[in-house]
Order: structure tokens, then sequence, then C-alpha cells
């Protein structure tokens, strides 16, 4: 990872002025053939910001101990960070259970980035949201690691298959189109699974006396307040290509990076979510 990226990341955007003031990030799973790292570079570009948050599962640890997949734009991804906190950008990488030898090194700073077990980011408006990866509110990470490694590799399964499908579906001229995401929604088991998971970070949030929680975790991107309290989970890059985004005025916006194909990635074509609290 020495090499100076090429293409999208050297570009002239990395300057912490102008642009979000926080702009949160998970679940990038950079290492693995799912990881949409060339979508991640042109949104990096798209929204400069003062600080970023970078919400555990960057880089998938678990698959690259099995096999090692590591391309070029995975590269650019880790270079493009790193310049952008060269630039000024203050860099939050909060770990998460993918990459969770990187909680070794809690408390200290690599090449501007640094490493906290959870973090408290205040909003424009003064709000108190605090930010973890979301590992620690899930059962089945908890309680039957050998289950989620299982689930973790029929998750990988059915990546490979969205990509051939997607592959399909952009030589139709037809958007792309996530099975597992899909799948998710029609099994009713993963559906509550889900929403026990936000009542629960919220719930703890609520009860360290946070005005709301930003996680990631699900691969789910979702806003909405519960029983009170500002539920945020910034999504994935590997499915949905998601983020939260902070606005000068405080203002929090749940953005969708859509690409024109499953190929090409352009500027956003839909609005993204908004919601004003």
């Amino acid at each position: 990872m020495a090499h100076e990226p090429q293409g999208h990341a050297d570009d002239g955007a990395d300057d912490a002025r102008g642009g979000h003031r926080a702009v949160f990030i998970s679940d990038l799973h950079l290492g693995t053939p799912g990881c949409q790292a060339q979508a991640l570079l042109e949104f990096l570009k798209a929204h400069p910001c003062d600080t970023l948050y970078l919400i555990g599962d960057i880089v998938d640890g678990w698959q690259l101990r099995k096999r090692w997949f590591w391309p070029q734009t995975h590269n650019d991804v880790v270079q493009k960070l790193l310049r952008r906190a060269r630039k000024g950008c203050r860099i939050v990488f909060v770990p998460g259970n993918h990459d969770e030898f990187a909680r070794g090194f809690v408390g200290h700073s690599f090449g501007g980035i640094e490493v906290q077990a959870e973090a408290v980011h205040t909003t424009a408006d003064g709000r108190r949201l605090w930010v973890i990866h979301g590992d620690a509110f899930d059962g089945v990470i908890q309680c039957a690691r050998w289950l989620a490694i299982v689930g973790d590799e029929l998750y990988e399964f059915t990546l490979k298959l969205n990509r051939h499908l997607n592959r399909v579906r952009a030589r139709l001229g037809l958007p792309y189109w996530s099975l597992s995401a899909y799948l998710k929604h029609k099994v009713k088991k993963a559906v509550n699974y889900v929403s026990d998971f936000e009542r629960a970070v919220a719930a703890e949030a609520r009860r360290r006396g946070f005005d709301g929680v930003v996680c990631g975790h699900i691969h789910r991107a979702e806003m909405r307040s519960i029983d009170g309290t500002l539920y945020c989970n910034d999504g994935d890059w590997v499915e949905s290509r998601s983020a939260l985004v902070e606005h000068r005025d405080g203002r929090l916006e749940l953005v969708h990076w859509q690409a024109s194909s499953f190929e090409t990635v352009r500027a956003s074509s839909r609005k993204p979510q908004r919601v004003d609290a």
C-alpha cells in the first residue's frame, strides 16, 4: 500500500475547507470483491468535509485472513484518506468486528487518522451524537461468533451472485439492484433482527444521555427518531453506497450515491433522503 494512487484518488478535492461539516461512512469492506471502491472514491471527491468518521469494517480482516484480495482501487481509497488527513481533515476511525485488529491501537494515530473505541460528535446546532460501529448490540456476534462467520461466508456468496446479476442488468440498461438487500427485507426474522438492533442502540444512546446515535454494522441505511432519540445508520459501501452527512447548519442528510450502471459511477441521479431534527 505504498504506491501513490492513480486516477480518482489523485485530485484536489481533499482539502477540508468548504463542503460538509462532517461525513460518516462505514462498512467499506476493503479487501473483498464486494467493496464498491470506485463509487466510494467518487463520493469522497464530491464530499469534502471538516471531519470524516470511519465507523468500522473499513478493512475486512475476516476475508483477508482467508484469501488476499487488494486491487489498486482499494489502495487508492487508503491513499485518498491519508491525503485528506494531511490536508487538514480530521479523520476518526472507530473499528468494527471485521477490523477488530485495530482495537488494539485505540488511542493512537496513524498518518493523522485517530483510532477510537467510540466517539462523540456535536452538531452545529448542539446535538450530541454517540458514534459507534454497533457490533456490541449484535447477539450473534457476541454469543455465537462461529455463526457470524458462517453467515459472513453466505453473505459473500450472495454478493458474488449479485455482481453477476447486475452485470447482466447493466447490459440490459437496467439500474443496480441488491439481491441481498431484497432477501433481507423479505425474511421476517431478518426484519425483526434489524428492528431489535435499532431499538437497542437507540435505547443505550438515550440511557447515556445522548441526543442520538450514528452507527453501521447491519448494512441498512436509516435515519429516524426512536422514542425521541435520533437513530442514524450510514449504511455501507457493498450494497447501498450510502453515507450520513452534516451540513454547515447542523442538518443531517442520508446520501445514497447512485451509479449510472453497475460498472461506472457518476453523480447522484436521485435526491438523497433527509431528516430535519
